[in-house]
């Protein structure tokens, strides 16, 4: 619903053909509002498969690694974390297998030099007051939007200079 309202400074009231004027623009800003809802849906679908075909793609390509090395989990594991931190527009990415309290690395993407430094690297004990900790201890996804929030993990990049 939209209101086109004019003023005058001069009492008198506007003409039939100045409230016809008014009336089509009017009518033309229903169409001109219309059409734009038209295109953001359109976009947003573009977008949406846009989206899908590239989780398809990354699909793809992870099974096509597994399929080409039986046995040899290393480019596996690679694969689906390049596609991953890919997919999901991240800078980089790790990835661990958990063992009893120590997180092994089982493939790394893109990970700066700070952060190796911070564990990133090498196998690691958890915390279970940390992110991988959180993940060990329910079994489930958690997602950190900002490390910040995690005492435990800003702590630890702190200490190693990271941030």
């Amino acid at each position: 619903m939209g209101v086109i309202a004019l003023f005058r400074s001069v009492v008198k009231p506007f003409t039939d053909k100045q409230i016809e004027l008014v009336t089509t623009f009017a009518n033309q800003a229903v169409i001109a509002i219309q059409n734009a809802r038209l295109f953001e849906e359109i976009n947003t679908r573009t977008r949406d498969l846009a989206e899908s075909l590239e989780q398809q793609m990354a699909t793809s390509e992870v099974l096509q690694v597994i399929s080409s090395t039986p046995g040899d989990l290393e480019p596996v594991f690679q694969s689906l974390l390049e596609n991953a931190t890919r997919v999901c527009g991240a800078k980089f990415g790790t990835m661990h297998l958990i063992e009893g309290d120590i997180a092994r690395r089982a493939a790394l993407y893109n990970v700066p030099p700070c952060l190796r430094r911070c564990g990133g690297d090498a196998d690691v004990a958890t915390s279970s007051k940390s992110g991988l900790g959180q993940v060990i201890r329910t079994k489930q996804v958690a997602h950190i939007a900002d490390v910040r929030t995690n005492r435990h993990t800003w702590r630890v990049l702190q200490q190693h200079r990271t941030i």
